[in-house]
């Protein structure tokens, strides 16, 4: 058996997320040498799975609509999310959140980001969501490009399989390649940027619980393999309890689209954000929600308001709205249907009663999903036509 290669390097980043990517640019930029390596043949991470959406306060786009906003309500605002668990808040990393969002949009733009907005975001008191376009696959773009002109080593299809160490220091990470190339990496610093655990039953169901752990993960690759070697080192989940959801999501379109294929250029995203400003709202929503990568959530209100879930056997799936995206995991083939009558249809065709959020148009009412999701939209006169 050969000894693994070995390389050097300043900086040693783990996963090529957004987060990854990020941290990859900063360390380049400051002139440190960088490798970064991503387990998967592509970049992404779970970024490129995401809405996309960024709240931010004193924007370009902010001023420029003349809202008059500032970190500290944004601070004040945040905590409105938490619901019941807003003991649990960190208020320190919600303040550095806050007060560097800003810049961060403004990073984000100066790389070739485009974003529309913003767009109100109850409880938010002011339009504070900026929404990236085309999609969230342009993060990834966008920082890869930087990435790679600035000199950042990025090995593809490379998974760190163990940290190496030098006493009780990290020194890098031992890998291994797709083909079956053993590799090391020792670095001065090492950033582990390697994603969560929602596609790790058995994290889910020692961290959360066993009925989270039947949870199908939205990003199939995130697997906690950043978690399973720190735990080695002593290293341990804060707060690994805490979840928004799960939540229930629109199963994906049957095929790509063709505004689904085309890259996320910086030249088509700066299209779409002047043709939000200026063209037709129905002209050119369908057009935007093609270009859309996750699957998107329905909004809880729907249930609230009286909307219905059953399964495929038409049997109602019961439960507090914000605990259906639990119980459809134990339902045959975890899929349900959503059922509502004419007049909540009516209810959730104009703002403030949406369908879901969505990439680029900020909000996705009824009509869009008709227009642009044919194989979800059914209409009928009685439930036995449905």
């Amino acid at each position: 058996m050969t000894d693994p290669a070995i390389e050097t390097c300043d900086v040693l980043v783990i996963g090529g997320g957004g987060s990854g990517l990020a941290a990859a640019i900063e360390a380049a930029d400051n002139g440190a040498k960088v490798i970064l390596i991503e387990k998967n043949a592509e970049l992404g991470g779970t970024t490129a799975w995401s809405i996309g959406s960024f709240t931010a306060t004193n924007t370009p786009q902010q001023l420029a609509q003349g809202i008059k906003d500032s970190p500290d309500e944004h601070f004040e605002d945040m905590i409105k999310f938490s619901g019941p668990q807003a003991d649990r808040d960190n208020p320190v990393l919600r303040r550095l959140f806050v007060d560097n969002a800003e810049a961060t949009l403004r990073w984000l733009m100066a790389l070739g980001v485009e974003f529309f907005g913003p767009m109100p975001e109850p409880p938010h008191r002011k339009p504070r969501m900026h929404n990236v376009l085309p999609n969230s696959r342009a993060y990834i773009r966008q920082l890869g490009l930087r990435a790679d002109k600035i000199g950042v080593s990025i090995r593809r299809s490379t998974k760190a399989r163990r940290f190496t160490l030098d006493g009780d220091r990290v020194t890098g990470a031992a890998c291994i390649t797709d083909n079956g190339e053993e590799l090391e990496f020792r670095a001065n610093a090492v950033v582990l940027a390697s994603g969560d655990y929602a596609a790790s039953p058995e994290l889910k169901a020692r961290f959360i619980s066993p009925e989270v752990a039947l949870v199908d993960a939205m990003n199939p690759t995130a697997t906690g393999d950043g978690h399973e070697m720190a735990f080695p080192l002593g290293a341990h989940v804060l707060n690994g309890d805490v979840l928004s959801g799960p939540t229930l999501r629109f199963v994906p379109p049957p095929r790509e689209s063709l505004e689904r294929l085309l890259p996320p250029s910086r030249l088509l995203g700066k299209i779409m954000r002047l043709s939000l400003q200026y063209l037709p709202d129905r002209l050119l929503r369908p057009f935007v929600l093609g270009f859309t990568t996750t699957s998107m959530a329905p909004e809880l209100s729907l249930f609230a308001k009286g909307a219905l879930l059953v399964n495929k056997h038409g049997r109602r799936i019961t439960g507090a709205p914000a605990t259906l995206g639990l119980s459809i995991a134990s339902e045959p083939d975890k899929i349900g249907y959503l059922i509502m009558d004419s007049t909540l249809a009516e209810t959730f065709s104009a703002w403030p009663n949406f369908i879901a959020t969505a990439p680029g148009v900020s909000y996705a009412y009824l009509d869009d999903f008709r227009r642009t999701r044919s194989d979800l939209f059914h209409r009928a006169g009685t439930l036995a036509e449905l």
